[in-house]
């Protein structure tokens, strides 16, 4: 057997400066690694939903890619300066981009999913190869156990990843944005790998070799400062591809990305987009808002809560009913609560809902109200909860035992709430997955639906809704209602009985120890 002993290296500086600094590049490498691999992370999830799901997709694939990685790299040990030199650059290279080829995948052909396995093998097979490489190259500079250089090299690279796991988060992502971020990572990334091969293992490289690493290096990084030079156009153009030509306010913030197109006074319904998924569609939404809140306004509803509902669109279809006397709205992002009061088009669209001196803003996650204070603050006779999508991930809390739990200790004797449970038509576990949520903490329910269209040529979603109640509940409309265009008695109870024919038997509840919303 044949043992690969690496040659000695010639260095520019005594052995222990160059030992850190080799632990100092996989510091650096580590960290870059780590925000590739979450930048793909909640990229996905704000494209794609389901943030365990896409977080499960890239970990598993990338895990798995790191291991080939390190098997490909034994074929690189016998050069493994000018191998660490290039798995960097096209490391930076491909991970600087990955956000923006992942989002241009999204945007431009409507599928990010094959997109996203590639880039989380490709970016796991090149950080796979690194460590092997690293390792070979600081028994270059100073022979040593095999055990404490790789103790060395993994404390290294653990404090790099918690840098880099602790810096997307709270630095990259709040100040630059998934885009430029990734951008500037990439930067930093080729500069590491290149500056140590090219500074402290130069002497491992022909005249030519360090000409076409220093040419590669600086292609990578013209390519990656061109990249975030272009990032407005390119966040615009793509923008334009998923919302329309017409879009008005684009912003991100601390929740989600919120995006109003059209509404701008010249004929073009408004819509709003929350995370890329449409919240609101211009005229069409009353069908909706009718049909969430005016089934529950039948009976006593001086006090409502509204969970939700940052648009203002519930709380107007409340307003209506002139002997309302308090609508307390608790929603968590406030730059959706901005523009329901500033937007001319949204304001318009709620009737300036929070210019009324009966509505009361709650900024916060409504669980945590609940939970913290919002039973001081009850009890309330209609509880509507405008949540979003209970197959979203961050929605599931939304969505459990727990919740429901703490929302009947606000609910007063008598009092119902109108929940929505998703697109009756395309994910009918769910809705009844919910209905069975409700059931378990002692409510009587009622579902129905609703045909809403989803605007620009989509076809009507089949929203399905539950009105819940301790007593038994029977779907009806208040004798004393503003005129309501899509909401009928009649209509009600039809749709009322067309929901339960569609009727899941066997959903089980959802808690946070078990949801069962995702898939």
């Amino acid at each position: 057997m044949v043992l690969h002993r690496p040659v000695p290296a010639r260095l520019p500086v005594p052995a222990g400066l160059g030992r850190l600094a080799v632990l100092t590049t996989v510091f650096v490498c580590a960290a870059c690694g780590l925000v590739y691999e979450l930048e793909l992370v909640a990229l996905a999830s704000y494209l794609l939903g389901d943030s365990v799901t896409q977080a499960s997709v890239v970990l598993s694939v990338m895990v798995f890619a790191m291991g080939i990685g390190s098997l490909l790299a034994k074929r690189l040990r016998a050069r493994p300066a000018l191998g660490f030199a290039v798995v960097e650059a096209v490391l930076a290279l491909t991970g600087g981009l990955s956000a923006m080829a992942l989002y241009a995948c999204f945007a431009w052909y409507g599928q990010a999913r094959l997109a996203l396995v590639g880039f989380s093998l490709t970016i796991g097979v090149l950080i796979g190869a690194e460590v092997p490489l690293l390792m070979t190259l600081i028994q270059r500079i100073r022979r040593q156990d095999a055990g404490c250089a790789v103790a060395d090299l993994f404390a290294a690279d653990y404090v790099g990843a918690l840098v880099g796991g602790l810096a997307f988060p709270f630095l990259l992502l709040p100040v630059l944005g998934q885009l430029t971020g990734a951008l500037v990572t990439g930067a930093v990334n080729a500069v590491a790998g290149g500056a140590l091969v090219l500074w402290l293992f130069r002497r491992d490289l022909s005249p030519r070799a360090r000409w076409a690493l220093l040419t590669a290096n600086g292609l990578v990084l013209v390519v990656l400062a061109a990249g975030s030079v272009l990032t407005g156009p390119f966040e615009r153009a793509a923008r334009q591809a998923v919302y329309g030509a017409d879009v008005r306010v684009a912003v991100r913030s601390g929740v989600q990305e919120v995006v109003l197109a059209g509404g701008d006074g010249d004929g073009r319904p408004l819509s709003l987009f929350l995370d890329g998924r449409l919240k609101v569609s211009g005229g069409d939404e009353s069908r909706y808002h009718e049909a969430l809140v005016h089934p529950a306004m039948a009976g006593e509803h001086r006090r409502v809560l509204v969970l939700g509902g940052g648009d203002g669109l519930a709380a107007r279809e409340v307003l209506r009913y002139a002997d309302v006397r308090s609508v307390t709205v608790v929603e968590l992002d406030p730059e959706v609560l901005r523009l329901a009061r500033t937007d001319p088009g949204l304001a318009a669209l709620n009737r300036r809902a929070y210019r009324d001196p009966r509505v009361r803003v709650v900024t916060a996650d409504a669980f945590d109200w609940l939970r913290e204070g919002g039973s001081a603050a009850g009890p309330y006779d209609v509880v509507i909860s405008d949540l979003p999508d209970p197959g979203l991930t961050p929605s599931t809390k939304l969505y459990s035992q727990e919740f429901y739990g703490l929302v009947t200790r606000v609910l007063a004797p008598g009092g119902r709430i109108a929940v929505h449970g998703g697109d009756l038509d395309a994910r009918p576990h769910v809705f009844w997955t919910v209905d069975a949520t409700l059931r378990s903490v002692g409510l009587r329910t009622a579902p129905y639906r609703a045909a809403v269209p989803q605007g620009r040529g989509a076809p009507e979603r089949d929203w399905g809704f539950l009105l819940a109640a301790r007593a038994p509940v029977r779907l009806a409309l208040a004798e004393a209602r503003p005129p309501l265009p899509s909401l009928t008695p009649e209509t009600l109870r039809a749709e009322g009985l067309a929901a339960e024919r569609r009727k899941e038997v066997g959903a089980l509840p959802s808690t946070l120890m078990h949801p069962r919303y995702a898939g």
